[in-house]
């Protein structure tokens, strides 16, 4: 049985969607980030970084952190959504980096400053604002002709670009635009794995209004 640490956010949201996925047994510990559970010492303990998600699997004897790793640690176990060797998988690879440099911090600077910042700061919101239209941009490309990210399999990539995408729309930004990219996030989204994902162990919490620079 897997130990899943979350609370209700993109990353979290991620491991839990590869979770449902595979139909890996798990239980959930819920870690209030916000309210500061994430630096307790006993989840210090447990991820030094005080932050979510982390899987532990006792029978591997690992504690596993950072949502990409753990979302190719848990399709490597399984032997599913992702290639297991070859080109393929280093595409895979090379796409989830991508993800985790460039798409998450990306996102989450735009979600900073456009949503939860206390103060205005225009430069700020301009600046993630037009990073993540480039983005779009890039990630329309890259779904130009094909269903997924790696072509006609569904994969970890989807689920870790579909993380953010999700909190995107949620936060009222818009890519209809881009019509290989919402195509897609349809697609991911009417998976009952990725439904159920969403909820786990709770959906985002309702937002502020988006500033604007």
């Amino acid at each position: 049985m897997l130990e899943f640490f979350t609370f209700g956010s993109t990353n979290g949201h991620k491991v839990a969607i590869a979770l449902e996925e595979l139909g890996l047994p798990y239980e959930v510990r819920t870690v209030n980030v916000f309210a500061g559970e994430g630096q307790s010492p006993e989840f210090l303990a447990i991820n030094p970084t005080g932050k979510i998600p982390v899987i532990r699997d006792r029978e591997a004897d690992l504690i596993l952190t950072e949502s990409d790793a753990i979302l190719l640690y848990l399709a490597d176990k399984v032997g599913r959504l992702v290639p297991p060797s070859g080109k393929e998988r280093m595409r895979a690879i090379e796409l989830l980096f991508l993800q985790a440099s460039l798409q998450g911090p990306m996102f989450g600077q735009r979600m900073h400053f456009s949503v939860f910042s206390a103060e205005t700061v225009p430069y700020g919101i301009r600046r993630y604002e037009e990073q993540g239209e480039i983005i779009d941009e890039l990630v329309d490309h890259l779904l130009s002709g094909r269903s997924y990210f790696l072509g006609s399999e569904y994969s970890i990539v989807d689920i870790a670009f579909y993380g953010w995408y999700f909190a995107a729309k949620r936060a009222g930004f818009d890519f209809t635009q881009h019509t290989n990219l919402d195509e897609w996030f349809e697609r991911v989204g009417s998976r009952p794995a990725v439904a159920r994902g969403v909820t786990i162990p709770s959906r985002l919490p309702k937002l502020p209004p988006r500033k604007r620079p």
